[in-house]
């Protein structure tokens, strides 16, 4: 059986007789009419489905621990998912640690990474009680021991490296090369251990991390991952006599975006990786470490929609047809950021033919706020509900709210039963934070109040 990761749509996926397509028992029509578009759709069976095969497909190491890394999307409602399900947390943020803490989840089971966190972040890291922090640079590592020592605690860590693994992913999403601003450099690994060890006391090292990129296709980066990190391991025990516990290979496994896209299997992804564990461990005699993964994308991405509804059309003779939609890139800034695609079916035509080229846009005021470009669809008319695929992942927490457009809302569904998990943004949301100062006041005699929101007076 293939895993979710390598579906189009979420299993759960269905096109009645009337062609109107439908995800977790409901119509993804009359879920636009009554929640409104864009409105973000998440299957629960799939992400469950994933989180379970992940589980299965690492259970012949029983010192795997799988982390859900948040940033692909972080809610009150995927937390507790993720708690169910016995997932970890992967956070980079003190809003992803607010978030995680908030929701009731067992914060023993997170990690705390990012490139440059703060001291407010690090103290709320260590007093919420986070499982182990990854530290990412010397200038961090000197931060976090002043940190824990200000509050009388001891931090427990790994060291991110930089394997100077390349692979084959979009530029602005590689994060294992040398020349990467994620990690140390492994020419300056030892000079790290020593701080630790001789200067930093209240840290505590007990493994490495890596992690190579993110959409990935090919198991052979991980394979050599492994054999750096072990290889580094190693290294350490026989230098410093310090037998390290932990190592984290970070996520990235890719999913399938385009009908021509062809990521590995969960199962296959941990055959390579569990291969290359066994072969190195033996090759060093090293004991077996805690493995840690954290897979984002794979996990939510292909469980979640967008849903939009067509506007207005605009044809260029003889060059292009474009299609407008109600959202864009400020929902999805994917395409605009680094080109990514997607496939997508008019919800309430879905078995009908696809007979034309069309370009679907955003609605906002950038030329590049593009949707899809030059995809054959079922003819187009005024209202229709066009269903993006595989948006689980990074776009609602990469949205914005450029042209003061409120972020959409999301669903979870399930059985037929649609439950709100992140409600959509008002205007007066947009002003929430905003401050107008004395000096810009209007005077009494033209302040012309109605007691609404409209002229903030």
């Amino acid at each position: 059986m293939n895993s979710v990761n390598q579906s189009l749509l979420p299993i759960t996926a269905k096109i009645d007789e009337a062609g109107i397509l439908h995800i977790g028992g409901c119509s993804t029509v009359d879920l636009a009419e009554k929640f409104g578009t864009p409105l973000y759709v998440y299957d629960e069976e799939s992400i469950r489905n994933c989180c379970r095969q992940y589980k299965q497909a690492f259970a012949k190491y029983p010192k795997t621990n799988i982390l859900f890394a948040a940033k692909a999307f972080m809610t009150s409602a995927i937390c507790r998912i993720m708690h169910q399900e016995g997932l970890g947390l992967d956070l980079v943020s003190g809003g992803e640690i607010y978030t995680a803490v908030k929701t009731g989840f067992p914060m023993e089971r997170t990690f705390l990474n990012g490139n440059n966190k703060s001291a407010e972040e690090l103290e709320f890291a260590l007093k919420a009680g986070v499982g182990r922090i990854d530290v990412d640079n010397f200038s961090e590592m000197e931060l976090l021991d002043k940190v824990a020592k200000s509050i009388n605690m001891k931090a427990d860590v790994l060291l991110r490296i930089t394997p100077g693994i390349e692979c084959h992913t979009h530029d602005y999403i590689k994060t294992g090369h040398e020349d990467t601003k994620f990690g140390f450099d492994l020419s300056q690994l030892d000079e790290a251990v020593r701080l630790i060890k001789e200067k930093y006391l209240n840290i505590n090292l007990v493994g490495l991390h890596a992690h190579i990129g993110s959409q990935i296709f090919e198991t052979t980066g991980y394979i050599d991952l492994v054999g750096v990190l072990v290889d580094k391991l190693a290294e350490i025990r026989e230098k410093f006599g310090i037998t390290l516990t932990e190592m984290n290979m970070g996520g990235g496994l890719g999913i399938k975006y385009l009908e021509s896209d062809d990521p590995p299997s969960i199962d296959e992804l941990a055959e390579a990786v569990l291969g290359a564990l066994d072969e190195n461990l033996k090759k060093y005699n090293y004991p077996e470490p805690i493995l840690y993964l954290e897979p984002g994308r794979s996990i939510v991405g292909t469980s979640g929609v967008t849903l939009y509804k067509a506007g207005s059309v605009k044809v260029v003779p003889e060059v292009r047809k474009y299609v407008s939609v109600d959202g864009g890139m400020a929902d999805n800034p994917r395409p605009a950021l680094y080109g990514a695609q997607y496939s997508a079916v008019i919800a309430n035509k879905a078995n009908q033919e696809r007979t034309e080229k069309v370009t679907i846009s955003g609605r906002f005021c950038e030329s590049g706020d593009i949707v899809i470009r030059d995809i054959t669809l079922p003819e187009i008319e005024f209202g229709d509900i066009i269903c993006v695929f595989d948006t689980g992942a990074y776009n609602y927490t990469m949205s914005f709210n450029y042209n003061r457009v409120g972020r959409p809302a999301a669903v979870l569904v399930k059985d037929g039963k649609a439950e709100i998990i992140i409600r959509r943004e008002t205007w007066e949301d947009l002003t929430a934070c905003d401050v107008i100062p004395e000096s810009l006041a209007l005077p009494k005699a033209e302040s012309k109040c109605a007691g609404c929101c409209a002229c903030m007076g």
